[in-house]
């Protein structure tokens, strides 16, 4: 496998990531409460913020041949 494939597949990861938070945020705000929508956010944020840096990585780390 090359590094340009390698480099999709962790961006689609990245992308996964991203959705996945945008839907648990979605979830915890409109129809979770109490303890159990702390516990969705938190995975939420913590899915936002990894998506986030794996996304930065394969931009900043610049193309391949």
């Amino acid at each position: 496998m090359s590094i340009s494939m390698l480099k999709m597949y962790i961006s689609f990861v990245g992308m996964i990531l991203l959705f996945i938070a945008l839907g648990l945020i979605w979830l915890s705000r409109k129809k979770l409460t109490g303890w159990l929508a702390n516990v969705i956010s938190l995975l939420a944020y913590f899915s936002l913020v990894s998506g986030a840096i794996i996304i930065l990585f394969v931009v900043f780390t610049g193309p391949t041949r």
